[in-house]
């Protein structure tokens, strides 16, 4: 486990956003190479405890590995980020005082050609975070029906070209499967027309990330999961969530202003009748993003944007 790698990012303004203190709970719902989580426990000493949660079980290993020194003040869980609320439900944890969701794929993730991420290596079509279960890129790309294929690729990787990458899809695999990353690479290549490629996007991009996003459900686990740990904060609790492309940070953002919203009665009326007062603050009205100290240092983080909510 000594190659992996993965750079945490906006360290320093998560640790500020959830400004954690000794004897607070704490959860990491993307542990990946417990660099956020670790920084929160430094910082919670004593006896803060963090609980941490990662679907992958490279990082769920490398986690346990680096958390070691802090014993029994941490508990990690081989789960989805929307299993929470179950998960600290198991072990007697009713709120918590703060959380992290750092939503982006991993370095190591991205740069392991076997786990088929990427699409600048040859590997098999897989891109499952838990590779023990669940259909994977291969899968979905051999046997969707075309429209389905049209409408994951339209709305997860917002593809202009998604109905003829679709077809040509389909009529690839007519032939033969499509079994590997540059297979499918390939075929995106002859289905958007040369002339329209972008400067600074290779082809394949989105529609990976399509992909990606339907192979492991990562839109509606981050709807499910940032709906209960809002329920979990407790008063004075905060929640920081990075986001890397514009469908997450919508979620994240309209997550945040329902639940800061007040009363909610149609307009017109001549006053509040249905009561509802704020439970919840914004606390970043505009997403924190990466300085270019940082994004020089890790690339990567050009495209993090952080958001902050406290329990009020």
């Amino acid at each position: 486990m000594e190659d992996f790698h993965h750079i945490s990012v906006l360290p320093e303004e998560v640790l500020a956003a959830l400004a954690p203190r000794s004897g607070g709970a704490y959860v990491d719902g993307t542990l990946g190479g417990a660099g956020h989580a670790g920084l929160i426990l430094s910082a919670s000493s004593p006896d803060g405890r963090l609980i941490g949660f990662d679907r992958d079980a490279e990082a769920i290993a490398v986690a346990k590995l680096r958390l070691a020194p802090f014993g029994d003040r941490v508990r990690i869980f081989q789960r989805n980020f929307a299993e929470i609320a179950a998960a600290l439900s198991e072990i007697g944890v009713e709120g918590i005082d703060g959380f992290v969701l750092d939503l982006g794929v991993s370095s190591h993730q991205l740069d392991r050609e076997e786990r088929g991420f990427s699409f600048m290596n040859d590997a098999p079509l897989d891109m499952r975070m838990d590779r023990s279960s669940g259909p994977s890129a291969a899968d979905l790309v051999n046997t969707l029906p075309e429209g389905e294929l049209c409408r994951i690729i339209t709305e997860y990787g917002e593809e202009r070209w998604a109905k003829r990458v679709a077809s040509f899809i389909v009529k690839a695999r007519d032939e033969r499967p499509i079994e590997t990353t540059l297979e499918l690479v390939d075929v995106i290549k002859g289905a958007i027309p040369k002339a329209k490629w972008e400067e600074r996007l290779h082809p394949a991009t989105r529609t990976f990330q399509a992909l990606r996003i339907a192979v492991n459900e990562e839109l509606k686990s981050l709807e499910d999961g940032l709906a209960d740990l809002l329920k979990l904060l407790k008063k004075g609790g905060r929640g920081a969530v990075i986001s890397f492309h514009s469908l997450e940070d919508r979620i994240v953002k309209e997550s945040f202003r329902d639940a800061a919203a007040g009363c909610i009665c149609p307009k017109g009326l001549p006053g509040c009748v249905c009561g509802r007062v704020p439970q919840f603050k914004v606390i970043t009205r505009k997403p924190l993003r990466a300085g270019d100290e940082e994004v020089a240092a890790n690339p990567r983080s050009r495209s993090a944007r952080l958001r902050v909510v406290e329990k009020i």
